[in-house]
């Protein structure tokens, strides 16, 4: 059966990667690093004892470590995967022992604080090429990761003012050679976008499963057991990582604030149509929101399969 992925590189495109922070996606990197040979040798760094057996187990890397400072030495690409908070300092702890020439990355959903954190800590003669990988499951740890996450996702990189072009293209090609859609982007524009593409969503599932979890128990139960395919797939978004999505809330918080004041006064327009029984008001808004996910299933981010997928293969839509 063909790979998916297509054929492994005859040449790596790094020498030694090192990945600091094996969850979801520094396991999935890993992987798929491996299986397109895209570096000679593979590095997994990471400070929990259970996270390091449990890489060795699975063969992910060549090399595990626990401490980042000895993990990086002699890495020609560093890819900072833990949580937004923890960027400033991880870099700080890596920063004497990064070799001249070599490429820091991260895969981090917020950039303009990243790239505040990061680069202060970084020496002369090291790139900074902040990436993030527009993709992801509710699950986390080294036994969440699979090769093809990345494939016909966007991953969005956004390089400092004055970032030296051919470690932009290194990173470029790095992730299409994972299968990704690169997309280039300042810090301060990624953080505008995400902020309603993905922050607010995230905070909206939050809140909407926090309200369920705070009903009278009777209810609650009813709740749960009766869960349609909206409370349902909420509670799926609400179930990733608490860490993470603190920190992200944190570090972009002025673009998710902008996000949810645009977000409040739609809010309080659709509460006045359903007040005032404006039918054909909120008929044109529902129609307009329609045309937003036949669209973003042209463009390949989605399946048009019905119930998104979980009726079997044999469902058909009713997009």
């Amino acid at each position: 059966m063909p790979d998916s992925l297509g054929p492994a590189l005859e040449t790596p495109l790094f020498e030694r990667i090192a990945i600091i922070g094996l969850g979801l996606i520094g396991s999935s990197i890993a992987r798929v690093a491996r299986r397109k040979n895209l570096a000679g040798t593979i590095v997994a760094i990471d400070q929990s004892l259970q996270v390091r057996s449990r890489v060795a187990e699975l063969g992910i890397a060549d090399e595990v470590a626990a401490s980042a400072g000895d993990g990086v030495r002699n890495a020609d690409l560093v890819i900072l995967c833990v949580p937004v908070g923890a960027n400033a300092s991880v870099a700080k702890e890596i920063g004497a022992s990064l070799k001249p020439g070599s490429i820091v990355s991260d895969v981090g959903s917020v950039k303009a604080s990243v790239v505040a954190n990061v680069v202060p800590h970084l020496p002369e003669g090291v790139s900074f090429v902040p990436a993030h990988p527009v993709a992801g499951t509710e699950f986390s740890g080294p036994d969440a990761g699979f090769a093809t996450l990345f494939k016909n996702r966007w991953c969005i990189l956004t390089p400092p003012d004055g970032t030296p072009p051919d470690a932009i293209a290194r990173v470029r090609e790095f992730w299409a050679a994972m299968g990704s859609n690169v997309e280039i982007m300042t810090p301060t524009h990624h953080d505008l976008v995400l902020g309603i593409t993905s922050h607010l969503p995230h905070l909206i599932a939050f809140n909407i499963v926090g309200t369920a979890a705070a009903l009278e128990e009777g209810t609650k139960s009813e709740v749960i057991k009766f869960s349609a395919g909206g409370f349902r797939d909420f509670t799926r978004i609400a179930a990733s990582d608490p860490t993470m999505w603190r920190d992200v809330f944190l570090h972009n918080k002025e673009a998710v604030l902008e996000m949810l004041d645009r977000f409040n006064a739609d809010l309080n327009a659709l509460v006045k149509m359903i007040k005032e029984g404006d039918g054909p008001g909120l008929h044109d808004r529902f129609s307009r929101t329609r045309a937003i996910r036949r669209s973003i299933i042209e463009q390949g981010q989605e399946t048009a399969t019905a119930d998104f997928g979980r009726l079997g293969p044999d469902a058909t839509a009713s997009q």
